[in-house]
């Protein structure tokens, strides 16, 4: 066993048949599947994870994806948006309401379109790190509820 394969199963606290590879699982959570067997769906929803999955039976009820996505989405698209906004001005000098009625509905759709790929990614994320009741213990949360 390698020093690295040695560190990962210390740092995660499992055993090697358990390894659980990140990029794997945030993947696996972008194309809206379970971070866990791949095959089966994560949403039941637009963004409503299901509660077990249909295949393997893994349970996502517990993951706290809270605020991170919806940051995410908007880092992502502020950057896309600014990034493009300032290329299309050099070359197309246009007055700001025609650059609002091009870049606004741009901005609903693009974020429509990214959000539940990148709260899948979170999902896949917490779920290969055994974050949030995806590992053998359960949270500091979870254990003491009025917490």
């Amino acid at each position: 066993m390698s020093s690295s394969e040695a560190s990962s199963m210390v740092r995660y606290g499992g055993d090697k048949k358990a390894d659980r590879p990140l990029g794997r699982s945030i993947m696996r959570g972008m194309a809206c599947s379970c971070p866990s067997c791949g095959s089966g769906r994560l949403f039941k929803a637009f963004l409503k994870p299901v509660d077990t999955c249909a295949s393997c039976g893994a349970e996502m009820y517990h993951h706290r994806a809270d605020d991170l996505p919806p940051y995410l989405v908007v880092m992502v698209l502020g950057h896309v948006l600014l990034g493009g906004y300032m290329m299309t001005d050099l070359i197309f000098p246009a007055s700001p309401w025609i650059h609002l009625a091009i870049w606004a509905p741009l901005a609903v759709v693009i974020s429509l379109a990214i959000i539940q790929p990148i709260k899948g990614g979170v999902i896949g994320l917490q779920w290969a790190l055994r974050m949030h009741g995806f590992g053998d213990t359960p949270d500091e949360a979870d254990e003491f509820p009025g917490a």
